[in-house]
């Protein structure tokens, strides 16, 4: 969360130009990965609609999952959506259901998975969630005593307090043994955790394959977070970096409509890709309170320099190799592949060119099911 949520009136007034991309050229896949045996009852077929990165195919779609691209039976059941395009459902990577539960809203407007990144232990224990919306946790940030969030909005259970190296190991058990498959350490105002223990935790973390993220704001704070080997800054920054290359090969999830989308954390966001850090989408929802693919988000990576197919892959396919999702074969979540779940937006425009149509889908479709137009 961040520390001053900023109107949306200091927003940047930025629209969605259309951008040109060359389109990637259509092919069949062939269903090598569907069942060997098909059930026709349930199966339909989503047909002439413009699939991204397959061109324009048929989906063949089963039990919540995709079956067959290309090649669908005219004689199963369809949806005609000829002229219509098709993207994955998105990833939110920086979302707080417990202080803001919205999941069903998620879901009704294309977001299928999301990254908790801080929540009371009994949460992470038993997320309040729709089954169908899939969550990565990292339970409450590990914190120094009296440190963020634990006085202000995250007083009841968003921190766990610990002091020195051993009790920041301790929690980072604890953590992983309620489920956590993220560590959070806030590297911020002071209280703050010593540098010994901030690395402690973040080798302890490293050791069960445990990425660690980094709520930090300002260039001091990001330094600091990169000496001790964080993996992921929870936001963009907000004050000009001094060694964005610091972090090439890591990763930053924008949130930055949470901040106000200023032009020094646009050119942080700019700069930090242009070294090598992977961009992956999140809102900080619960501190901002748009429960969906968020427009204002949108716009401002279009102004940071993101294209079309750039903000696309920051929300589905990035997102979702950088949190462990896809197989070996690559499918997953944030995919539209064979084997894959049929997590769907249904899209008036094409995003590679117009990306604000992400964040107004004509349909969506959550394991094969429509869900319900937003209210």
């Amino acid at each position: 969360m961040g520390r001053v949520l900023l109107g949306l009136a200091t927003l940047c007034a930025c629209g969605s130009p259309r951008l040109t991309p060359t389109p990637e050229p259509a092919r069949e896949v062939v269903a090598d990965r569907a069942p060997a045996t098909a059930v026709m009852a349930g199966r339909f077929v989503i047909r002439g609609a413009e699939v991204l990165g397959h061109g324009v195919v048929d989906l063949e779609i089963e039990g919540g999952r995709v079956v067959a691209i290309g090649g669908a039976s005219a004689r199963l059941p369809g949806v005609d959506l000829r002229g219509r395009f098709i993207a994955p459902a998105f990833v939110d990577s920086h979302v707080h259901l417990a202080y803001w539960p919205v999941g069903d809203e998620l879901l009704d407007r294309g977001v299928a998975t999301v990254v908790d990144l801080a929540a009371p232990l009994a949460w992470l224990d038993a997320p309040e969630v729709p089954p169908e919306l899939r969550v990565i946790a990292s339970g409450p940030m590990i914190t120094a005593r009296r440190g963020y969030p634990t006085r202000g909005w995250g007083a009841g259970g968003y921190g766990r307090e610990v002091g020195g190296p051993r009790e920041a190991e301790a929690a980072v058990d604890e953590l992983h043994a309620h489920g956590a498959k993220i560590i959070k350490l806030p590297i911020t105002e002071a209280p703050v955790l010593a540098e010994d223990a901030l690395r402690a935790a973040v080798a302890r973390a490293h050791g069960l394959s445990l990425k660690v993220v980094s709520h930090a704001l300002s260039d001091k704070e990001v330094r600091a977070a990169a000496a001790v080997g964080v993996d992921v800054l929870a936001h963009t920054p907000v004050e000009a970096l001094s060694d964005a290359e610091a972090w090439r090969g890591r990763a930053v999830i924008s949130t930055l409509a949470a901040f106000g989308g200023s032009r020094a954390t646009q050119d942080n966001l700019r700069r930090l890709r242009a070294a090598g850090a992977v961009v992956l989408y999140g809102t900080d929802l619960g501190n901002t309170r748009d429960a969906g693919v968020s427009r204002d988000e949108i716009d401002l990576l279009v102004a940071a320099g993101l294209d079309g197919q750039a903000i696309v892959e920051a929300g589905t396919r990035a997102p979702a190799a950088y949190w462990g999702l896809l197989d070996e074969a690559g499918c997953g979540p944030g995919e539209i592949c064979v084997g894959g779940p049929a997590d769907l937006l249904v899209l008036q425009e094409d995003p590679r060119r117009s990306p604000g149509t992400l964040a107004e889908p004509e349909a969506v479709y959550i394991a094969g099911k429509r869900r319900a137009p937003p209210r």
